[in-house]
């Protein structure tokens, strides 16, 4: 039986520039999970952009049941965003995955494997406030907690909050709201969660990836 060849990497062209996600992120076109990933991306660019030469990064429907999404790459290239479009969490996995590409496009050593969001200056401020959010729930043993409290996994999930939170679409805000009813592991209660998510914002501010004017901690 002949191996399955691996998806080649995202070819490179010209110089780095700072551009919106909508260029940086091709999104499927005949899909029914399309309308949901251009409302998530939407509320994403809303509030960064980024300077990269990649072309484009396709973001590719799967059928697994195994998992909501993953962010493939190759030491330090990416090949592509999954979104499983049986998991019932097509955003939720979508922004995470997304927070992941950023995370390690913006700093990866692929020998140690510690990504931007444990090392990046931009990130330290962020860390620190991360550090202070209360552990979820996750189900599993030990070293399964410990991955889902590593940097790299709790950057994705505050950014796909902070995604959700500053969201002016109603959609997304109601899938963020049944989350936070239902006291699902991937997200904090608000009030716990509004100093991290300023300091999100505050990574992309740092790294004039954004137009917002957010005032800068000393």
């Amino acid at each position: 039986m002949a191996r399955r060849r691996y998806p080649d990497c995202v070819a490179r062209r010209g110089g780095a520039r700072l551009r919106p996600l909508e260029d940086v992120i091709s999104l499927p076109r005949r899909s029914p999970l399309t309308p949901e990933l251009t409302r998530a991306l939407g509320a994403a660019s809303t509030i960064h952009g980024f300077r990269t030469d990649v072309v484009e990064v396709p973001v590719r429907p799967t059928a697994t049941t195994s998992e909501a999404g993953a962010y493939r790459f190759r030491k330090l290239e990416p090949i592509d965003i999954r979104v499983s479009a049986r998991s019932g969490r097509v955003t939720l996995g979508f922004l995470h995955e997304l927070g992941h590409f950023v995370d390690h496009q913006l700093g990866y050593d692929p020998r140690a494997r510690i990504w931007a969001s444990a090392v990046h200056p931009a990130f330290s401020p962020w860390r620190a406030a991360a550090s202070t959010l209360k552990s979820r729930p996750f189900p599993g043993g030990r070293s399964r907690r410990r991955y889902f409290e590593s940097a790299h996994e709790v950057w994705a999930r505050t950014y796909t909050q902070t995604v959700l939170v500053r969201s002016d679409d109603s959609r997304l805000l109601g899938q963020l709201e049944a989350l936070l009813r239902a006291d699902d592991p991937f997200v904090w209660p608000a009030d716990e969660f509004e100093p991290v998510a300023l300091e999100v914002e505050r990574v992309f501010e740092r790294l004039g990836l954004t137009q917002l004017a957010l005032p800068l901690a000393a």
